[in-house]
């Protein structure tokens, strides 16, 4: 059945309706009289053309608080949110604390009878914070994790992803027979390597409070338990730490980087630690840069012995077909 004329007409309008719909989204910033640039006024709440003076869009919703503030003080004053939740604290951040200042309201001290008070509450209100053991056994390992991120300068990123690594090793029940320090080190160690800001073994058991031994045993169990995708260290990875602490320049950490690139192709990295690799590749970048650095130097940034070094920078330097 062939459908009249009347109906082609509606279908025609209905595609031209829509032609124009997708050019209007396509050129939205783009002024519609005389295609000139478009510029938001939010102070007014105007879309205008800036070359015409047309009125675009007005009365558009300010989805800003509706103080003011001209200094963080009164920002924070002023502010009634508080900090996004957390999975670094046991209750992700949404419980309350009391604070430990003695003062009201209005920034009056309090007298003596209300301090003992407050006093009392804050005891209560941190007992509440915590409803069983299971909690306790978290608030502890969360503490932990981020006591030795802060001895290790890791950022907030392998912070969070520690303490997620955490609550799974909690909540499939992988820490009966093992201390709460040795698997909140192993979660740690494991979040360091899986965003790329990895930390030696011997740095980790530095700052932890459970021995090597231990920290390894336990980090295997944890990554093969949970199932993580944890890439092998890469020497790369250590290059800019140590280059930094050491006071060199970018070029030495170009050279050392060069050096690595063509051990790996020639297959001289397996089977050795990427610590010592990389402590090597910048003590060998340096000779190349004529900056002076001594191995013992070297060794104590990356906690490796001289003979390491001595032993690697070599390999590097045949690799580049540079005389040692």
């Amino acid at each position: 059945m062939s459908e009249s004329p009347a109906h082609n007409g509606v279908r025609e309008r209905t595609q031209d309706e829509q032609e124009l719909g997708e050019e209007t989204t396509e050129r939205q910033d783009v002024c519609p009289e005389c295609g000139g640039d478009v510029l938001t006024d939010s102070e007014h709440g105007e879309t205008v053309c800036e070359d015409c003076g047309l009125v675009i869009e007005e009365d558009s919703i300010d989805r800003g608080p509706e103080w003011r503030a001209f200094d963080s003080a009164e920002r924070d004053q002023k502010s009634r949110v508080g900090a996004p939740t957390t999975n670094m604290m046991h209750d992700k951040g949404l419980s309350t604390n009391i604070g430990w200042q003695n003062k009201d309201a209005y920034g009056r001290s309090l007298s003596s009878e209300q301090r003992q008070k407050m006093q009392r509450l804050r005891t209560w209100n941190e007992r509440f914070r915590t409803r069983d053991s299971k909690e306790r056994n978290l608030k502890q390992a969360l503490g932990e994790i981020d006591r030795m991120a802060s001895a290790l300068g890791l950022p907030q990123n392998v912070r969070e992803t520690a303490s997620v690594i955490y609550r799974r090793a909690l909540d499939e029940n992988l820490l009966p027979g093992r201390s709460i320090e040795g698997v909140a080190t192993s979660a740690l160690y494991a979040a360091a390597r899986m965003a790329g800001s990895p930390r030696s073994l011997d740095e980790m058991a530095v700052v932890s409070r459970v021995e090597k031994m231990e920290l390894t045993r336990t980090y295997r169990y944890v990554v093969r338990e949970l199932n993580l995708e944890v890439q092998p260290a890469d020497p790369e990875q250590y290059l800019p730490r140590f280059v930094s602490d050491l006071d060199l320049s970018e070029e030495t950490e170009r050279r050392a980087r060069e050096l690595i690139v063509r051990a790996r192709d020639a297959g001289l990295l397996s089977g050795k630690s990427p610590v010592g690799l990389a402590a090597a590749a910048v003590y060998a970048g340096a000779l190349l840069t004529n900056e002076k650095v001594t191995q013992s130097e070297v060794g104590n940034v990356a906690n490796v012995s001289e003979v390491t070094i001595r032993n690697r920078y070599k390999e590097l330097l045949e690799a580049e077909d540079v005389p040692a």
